[in-house]
């Protein structure tokens, strides 16, 4: 599956933007309502951090504690696209925010400790202070 992300830019602290990734193709033969998908995020001198999940329905959301409250990440199944809510914005959110995908739901946390299967290009928000 291609993963093409945009809606990335400049904004003030407190502030708020939303990203978008849209899918295209298959993986494994699934398309993009049998795949989970992923928010992921790097930060300038720092590690490839985990910002949320969404399992394929979107029933179940998983965020990390440092964006839980602030960031909703949501999807459109007939629009193939999956969508990242970013509010009240921090300086410390700073970084390129990358959407992947994946099969297996995440439950039990594996996208903590592997890689996801498919990656789109980073796109940079930037957060004023």
């Amino acid at each position: 599956v291609q993963l093409q992300v945009s809606g990335g830019g400049l904004v003030q602290a407190g502030g708020s933007l939303r990203l978008s990734c849209a899918a295209s193709g298959r993986t494994s033969g699934r398309t993009f309502r049998d795949l989970i998908m992923g928010w992921f995020r790097q930060a300038p001198g720092k590690e490839h951090e985990f910002v949320t999940v969404i399992d394929w329905s979107g029933g179940s959301t998983y965020y990390s504690d440092s964006v839980k409250g602030r960031f909703t990440i949501s999807r459109d199944n007939a629009k193939n696209t999956v969508y990242l809510q970013m509010n009240n914005v921090k300086p410390e959110d700073t970084a390129v925010h990358y959407c992947a995908a994946d099969l297996e739901h995440p439950a039990n946390g594996w996208y903590l400790h592997r890689p996801f299967r498919s990656w789109g290009q980073g796109t940079l928000v930037t957060v004023s202070s």
